[in-house]
């Protein structure tokens, strides 16, 4: 099976702060794999440590065969990636900030967001500050899919998003993964890995714990959790 993320006892840290410690992961081509943790156990870390964002004190990454910090710049064009914070520049309208961030690829992505703002019902006429949170992650979600790449990484994407629309969100996951993509989910909505992730790992103050199973009940959750 083709890796498409591997990570090789990945350390990083923040002087006295806690980073992540000896993470080492491997998430295969054609996978959903559920990231989990509770918010500060390093699973943002570990993200932008993958994406070159970070630079990190030991260990290696590869991303799509590619180092991640040598080939920082080639793996970015192959991954769709959506923060947990959806920052825009405020003053924009939709449709200019989806196109800007088709630009910066130098691609036209224009008819793969058209059908992503439809589904994901997105007025693309209206300016970013005038959108709520669940709005804004909409936005974030279409700039993260239009260029169709062969990864998607996501960090907390459903918070803010209404039930039908977390359900759209992964149908369009599904959808994607079946034409040969491979999705990174970071969240801690237990229900969402056991439901749609294929494997999954746990991070707890910045360790990684694999699950031999993504499908988990709530006690065995907060087992890992405390």
């Amino acid at each position: 099976m083709e890796h498409v993320i591997e990570i090789d006892h990945l350390t990083k840290n923040y002087g006295k702060n806690r980073g992540v410690e000896d993470v080492s992961l491997t998430v295969d081509k054609g996978d959903i794999f559920g990231f989990l943790g509770p918010n500060g156990a390093g699973k943002s870390t570990t993200i932008r440590s993958m994406l070159g964002f970070l630079k990190f004190k030991s260990g290696s990454i590869r991303i799509l065969g590619m180092d991640s910090v040598k080939d920082h710049e080639e793996i970015l064009k192959n991954v769709g990636y959506m923060p947990s914070e959806a920052w825009f520049y405020m003053t924009m309208k939709v449709s200019d900030a989806i196109k800007y961030a088709a630009d910066i690829r130098k691609l036209d992505c224009s008819e793969e967001a058209a059908m992503l703002c439809e589904r994901l019902k997105v007025d693309t006429n209206r300016k970013i500050k005038e959108l709520s949170l669940g709005n804004r992650k909409k936005v974030s979600i279409v700039c993260a899919m239009q260029h169709k790449p062969k990864l998607f990484v996501f960090d907390e994407p459903t918070s803010g998003l209404d039930p039908l629309m977390q359900k759209t969100f992964f149908e369009l996951i599904e959808e994607y993964v079946n034409k040969g993509t491979t999705c990174l989910l970071s969240t801690h909505v237990l229900s969402e890995v056991n439901k749609y992730c294929k494997h999954a790992a746990i991070m707890r103050e910045g360790r990684l714990t694999m699950l031999d199973s993504p499908k988990i009940d709530d006690d065995e959750f907060l087992n890992y959790y405390l």
